[in-house]
């Protein structure tokens, strides 16, 4: 008797462990905007729904530059560019530009809430989240593209995702449990339905597998933003879409069971802003002669630009003679063209913790961006928005966070908080160990959540 009485108290202090067990979905909307949830006439029904339950804040401080990939890995790590080592989206390639991106892990420099996961013995997963090919991910679906052979060859997301999926069962998997398959006329992770794809893929894995953190990255909302700018049908469109995608994901959980231990982090990379005339700076090192793009291999200087800024290289960063030509040659553009951009010296980008080998950055002022081109004129027409602006400079550049669920007290915002605090926020809830720079904001958690 007293052995069916114990084993009858183990299997109802499992059965309460395992209800008692916390997740954590953290789902990042490519150029989300706070107006998007605080302002009902843009369609994020659902979101708004669990931003009257839990907390928002009115504006999120970017990483510098705002652009995507940094970002994301600022949300997973909790520290910035800097610190975790990736500076853009794409790597610096004065000798030509390949269309590579910063795919993989191993490009990190910190520890994340990937590895603080595994090391707690706990399950994750992943859907088109930037920078995690062959990330210490259980259920993984990386953001990642085969680039094209020659002209007659497209950019191949599908047979990417088949190659880098882990385990790699899951790409057959979600095919047959999610999206349906792949193939011309089939499921597609490009344009109109990739958002609802993705979602469908990440429900998917969320009822099966249960992960204790799962991170989901859709964009087309970005897609269109950079097309029309910060308003027009096509955003406003992909906008409501993002919100059915995530109400696909919220559904999820409800089915596998755990929406009551479940905490829905809404959040995104940047905001946008509205351009009408790109200056390409690797003109003017052209006409320095520090850059012949018919002579790449004896480049002296070139600017890697993230559409709201540009990063000075220099291939030897001892070379203080041509940085002082540079930096010379920008004081005596005309003064319409100063107004453009304010110049950042290395000291100014290691404050806004960008990236330490350059020697100096430019950042766009409203209205402008930059381009990589070293030939024709140095001013070109621009159209549609963009990102990758300094962080601090203006409100239109932020981005949002709304966060809802267990552990989140209800009716907290914050006027402001940075994107290297969400993963601290995460790591509290999921009880991880992982050091940041980021600050865990106790008004978000609820009272009796320590």
């Amino acid at each position: 008797m007293k052995k069916i009485n114990t084993l009858i108290f183990f299997l109802l202090f499992a059965g309460y462990s395992f209800a008692q067990e916390s997740h954590v979905v953290l789902i990042s909307v490519d150029g989300l905007r706070p107006e998007f949830y605080m302002n009902p006439e843009w369609g994020m029904v659902n979101v708004r729904q669990g931003m009257k339950t839990g907390a928002y804040a009115e504006g999120v401080r970017g990483s510098f530059p705002t652009v995507t990939y940094p970002s994301h890995t600022t949300m997973v790590s909790g520290v910035l560019p800097a610190k975790h080592g990736i500076y853009y989206n794409t790597p610096v390639e004065p000798l030509g530009i390949t269309g590579k991106w910063f795919w993989y892990y191993k490009d990190i420099k910190v520890p994340t809430l990937w590895t603080a996961a595994k090391d707690a013995g706990l399950k994750t997963a992943g859907v088109s989240w930037p920078v995690t090919v062959c990330a210490p991910i259980d259920y993984n679906l990386p953001e990642y593209v085969i680039l094209p052979k020659d002209k007659s060859e497209k950019r191949d997301e599908i047979k990417a995702m088949y190659q880098e999926s882990n385990p790699k069962a899951l790409y057959q998997e979600v095919q047959d449990f999610a999206v349906g398959k792949f193939g011309e006329f089939g499921a597609t992770l490009d344009y109109y339905t990739s958002d609802q794809n993705k979602s469908r893929m990440a429900a998917y894995i969320l009822k099966r597998y249960k992960p204790s953190f799962m991170a989901v990255h859709i964009a087309l909302t970005d897609h269109f933003e950079h097309e029309q700018g910060r308003d027009g049908d096509k955003v406003r469109s992909a906008v409501a879409g993002a919100d059915v995608a995530i109400k696909t994901i919220m559904d999820a959980a409800e089915v596998a069971g755990i929406s009551e231990n479940t905490t829905f982090i809404i959040t995104g990379d940047h905001g946008f802003v509205d351009i009408h005339t790109q200056f390409k700076p690797n003109v003017l090192l052209a006409q320095l002669g520090f850059y012949d793009d018919k002579n790449k291999e004896n480049w002296k200087a070139y600017f890697q630009q993230s559409g709201g800024s540009a990063f000075l290289h220099l291939k030897n960063p001892s070379d203080k003679a041509t940085l002082e030509k540079i930096n010379k040659a920008l004081a005596k553009l005309p003064e319409g063209y100063q107004r453009m951009f304010h110049v950042l010296d290395k000291i100014g980008v290691a404050k806004a913790q960008g990236d330490p080998n350059a020697a100096l950055a430019l950042a766009a002022n409203q209205g402008f961006s930059f381009g990589a081109s070293a030939t024709g004129e140095m001013l070109a027409p621009a159209k549609g928005g963009t990102h990758g602006f300094l962080p601090t400079d203006f409100k239109e550049i932020q981005t949002g966070f709304v966060a809802f669920g267990k552990g989140i007290k209800a009716g907290t915002v914050l006027p402001l908080m940075g994107q290297e605090d969400i993963a601290p926020l995460i790591a509290d809830l999921l009880k991880l160990n992982l050091k940041s720079d980021g600050v865990l904001y106790p008004g978000i958690l609820q009272p009796n959540k320590k």
